[in-house]
């Protein structure tokens, strides 16, 4: 079974975008708009760099991804 890639999505507030880095995937750092424009563009990017590093070819490279983004909701306080 091949080993399924952990990739982290973090909402930057300032630049209004989601970042992607990854511990398994060596180099990955891209941003986008959206979560579905973060993960096409890692449908492209990952393995590219992973053949760009040497992993060990296979035909589909799973890959989860983690989203996270801090909300803050406002309360009416008495």
């Amino acid at each position: 079974m091949t080993k399924v890639l952990f990739i982290r999505a973090e909402w930057d507030d300032e630049a209004g975008v989601w970042v992607a880095t990854s511990d398994d995937v060596p180099g990955l750092a891209t941003e986008a708009d959206t979560l579905e424009a973060l993960s096409a563009k890692l449908d492209v990017m990952v393995p590219e760099l992973l053949d760009a590093n040497g992993y060990p070819g296979v035909s589909e490279v799973p890959f989860e991804l983690l989203a996270r983004k801090l909300f803050v909701a406002e309360r009416r306080v008495a």
